[in-house]
């Protein structure tokens, strides 16, 4: 038996999850239905519930996912680079607002609907997680001797917010919330 997926299961996840980050980007994922998700896909409803149990968590899994590819990439290149330098903060940065800016059509939906918090927390989680695996793997010696679960949360819910102010306040380019986030990046982070 061979160990390649099978082609038709990933076409079936591709269709779900287009169809899922198309209908986000037009309105809460609250709000939409099994029913049309799975028409939207092209699949049917108990092919959907044998993967998921909700919009919001195929829309997660989706989110996770290509989050979990920036931060393969930006592995990748610090093994090449100077992992300290202000230049590796920037681009790190800039790597997660650019899956922020490719999505924001999906997260400023969840600006609007207080039921679609999952995903902000969802992504506050990643930014916590990335943290404390950066507080690990530091060497920094301006690295303080506190909680690390505690700074990874004020860290983490610091980016999260400048993202949410970034995603509502519309006129703001993607080098502006960059900047920010580098000029608030604590000391030890470099």
């Amino acid at each position: 038996m061979s160990n390649r997926p099978d082609p038709r299961t990933a076409r079936t996840d591709r269709a779900l999850a287009d169809a899922v980050l198309r209908l986000a980007a037009e309105r809460p994922v609250s709000r939409i239905s099994v029913a049309e998700l799975t028409e939207a896909a092209g699949v049917t409803r108990p092919t959907f519930y044998h993967r998921y149990r909700s919009p919001l968590e195929l829309l997660l899994r989706v989110l996770d996912t290509d989050l979990a590819e920036v931060y393969q990439r930006e592995e990748r290149w610090r093994a090449e680079e100077d992992p300290s330098s202000d230049e590796a903060l920037r681009r790190a940065t800039g790597e997660l607002v650019d899956h922020v800016a490719r999505f924001a059509d999906v997260y400023r939906q969840t600006l609007e609907d207080p039921a679609d918090r999952g995903v902000y927390e969802a992504l506050v989680r990643h930014f916590s997680d990335y943290s404390l695996a950066f507080m690990a793997r530091s060497t920094n010696p301006e690295l303080p001797a506190g909680d690390r679960e505690l700074m990874a949360q004020f860290v983490a819910y610091g980016f999260a917010g400048a993202i949410k102010a970034w995603l509502a306040d519309g006129g703001l380019s993607r080098d502006d919330l960059v900047n920010a986030v580098v000029a608030c990046a604590p000391v030890w982070w470099r």
